[in-house]
């Protein structure tokens, strides 16, 4: 009897997480996001937090490279990138945040997806983002995005715990996933 009810209980602890992900909505953040994605990041650690006001900025000078997840009305997930100005082919993932209310609906994943339909990612051949030794969780998503593509995940030190941070901060490893194809991009936006 007490196998009845586990299974019961995690159909419906699945079908609560199906019923969550079909509510979240994305969007482009507006500068009024900024302080709530401030929050956001400071409740998922070990993320580094900004300032508020680079949030801001985020959220209004970089909004179209950003995007913001939505559960009630409440921001749940953020994803900050940006298009390298020396490199137009590649997309830089500066920071993603996932709450805690919305873990187990494969949020990382979506919001990329997402950013990557958009017109203004159209020419993104790559996609890259550093990552700690330890943060596993976001290397699994940028692994399963190339996955998703089919390409590649080469991984290189970006910038060293010794050289650029002073041994003050973990090694930050580049993670450069692609070549992502045009037509793989407007699949996306099917």
């Amino acid at each position: 009897m007490g196998e009845l009810i586990l299974i019961k209980n995690q159909e419906k602890v699945a079908a609560s997480t199906t019923q969550k992900a079909e509510a979240i909505s994305f969007r482009h953040p507006v500068a009024e996001d900024g302080y709530a994605v401030n929050q956001l990041i400071a409740a998922c650690p070990p993320l580094d937090t900004n300032s508020a006001y680079c949030n801001l900025l985020q959220c209004s000078h970089f909004a179209d490279t950003c995007v913001v997840a939505e559960l009630d009305g409440e921001i749940v997930g953020w994803v900050s990138a940006y298009i390298e100005p020396k490199n137009p082919e590649n997309l830089f993932i500066w920071q993603m945040a996932v709450s805690e209310k919305a873990r187990g609906c494969a949020l990382a994943q979506r919001m990329l997806m997402f950013l990557l339909g958009q017109r203004q990612c159209s020419a993104t051949r790559f996609v890259e983002t550093t990552i700690t030794a330890d943060n596993s969780a976001s290397r699994r998503v940028f692994q399963k995005l190339a996955e998703s593509f089919d390409t590649d995940c080469v991984e290189s030190v970006m910038f060293s715990k010794e050289v650029h941070f002073a041994n003050k901060h973990n090694t930050e490893f580049l993670f450069q996933i692609g070549p992502i194809t045009a037509e793989q991009l407007q699949q996306i936006k099917s």
